[in-house]
């Protein structure tokens, strides 16, 4: 199976609005260099029943059609943060294109706190024309789930003041949005292969999301065989964390493919 990073980027992107000439503020990356031009961090999960969207970041559709992806065949929300469930009006197009309101995977939370800002997206589909979104809400709980035929794993994590999901599929894992892994977690991580995981600052943690040091001390533990950054701030830059990271450690970037 392959995973699609559609964006990488923190909350408010790379660059920021803002910069000295209102064209955006990129703290303290190049802006010379592509790959710090992050938008806000979704996933694709290409599984062999269809494609899996992991959230739906406000920057949905311009990171589907850059990647080439032009069909969704089931969703899953990590968390109800505005980033990641921001882009949800766009599923009426995937709607469209799939012919039939979408399967969307959650836990019973988040979906109480979608459903308050969406709510037109969970009224029943009549037929004819998708003019809005239409989803079709499983709860969810930590342990397997089945999406398009095939077994998954998500399990809880600790993402400051509130949890999100992890997502693991074989020896591949997605860990946006975390700062702190506890024992049930890093038991779902056990011998993990490919571990994408949340890095928002090079020092310290922030309140919500992991520092490097954190990353890289889970990487001694869990001994991926390769481990990829994803949700990078703005003091994240590409090439300075491309030369200084420890073998089998690398920074993601928006488009990238992992497989």
């Amino acid at each position: 199976m392959k995973l699609t990073l559609l964006g990488t980027g923190g909350s408010a992107g790379l660059p920021q609005i803002g910069g000295p000439d209102g064209r955006g503020d990129w703290g303290k990356t190049d802006p010379a260099e592509p790959r710090n031009r992050r938008t806000r961090t979704s996933a694709v999960l290409h599984l062999p029943g269809g494609n899996l969207l992991i959230d739906t970041s406000p920057d949905i559709r311009l990171q589907l059609t850059s990647c080439g992806i032009g069909r969704i065949d089931a969703l899953l929300y990590t968390h109800a943060h505005a980033d990641h469930i921001g882009g949800l009006d766009d599923v009426r197009i995937l709607n469209r294109i799939l012919g039939h309101p979408m399967p969307a995977y959650a836990t019973a939370p988040v979906w109480e706190e979608v459903r308050r800002r969406f709510d037109y997206a969970f009224k029943p589909f009549g037929g004819g024309f998708f003019i809005r979104p239409v989803l079709v809400p499983q709860d969810i709980a930590p342990g397997p789930v089945t999406v398009l035929g095939e077994t998954i794993q998500v399990f809880t994590q600790d993402h400051g003041f509130t949890t999100s999901l992890g997502v693991r599929a074989g020896n591949l894992a997605y860990c946006t949005d975390v700062v702190r892994f506890d024992d049930a977690a890093m038991a779902a991580l056990a011998g993990v292969k490919v571990l994408v995981v949340d890095c928002f600052t090079p020092h310290a943690d922030h309140p919500t999301h992991a520092s490097l040091p954190s990353v890289l001390a889970w990487v001694a533990q869990l001994a991926p065989a390769r481990t990829i950054l994803t949700h990078m701030g703005p003091e994240m830059d590409y090439a300075a964390l491309a030369a200084s990271l420890p073998p089998g450690v690398e920074p993601g970037y928006d488009g990238m493919e992992i497989l």
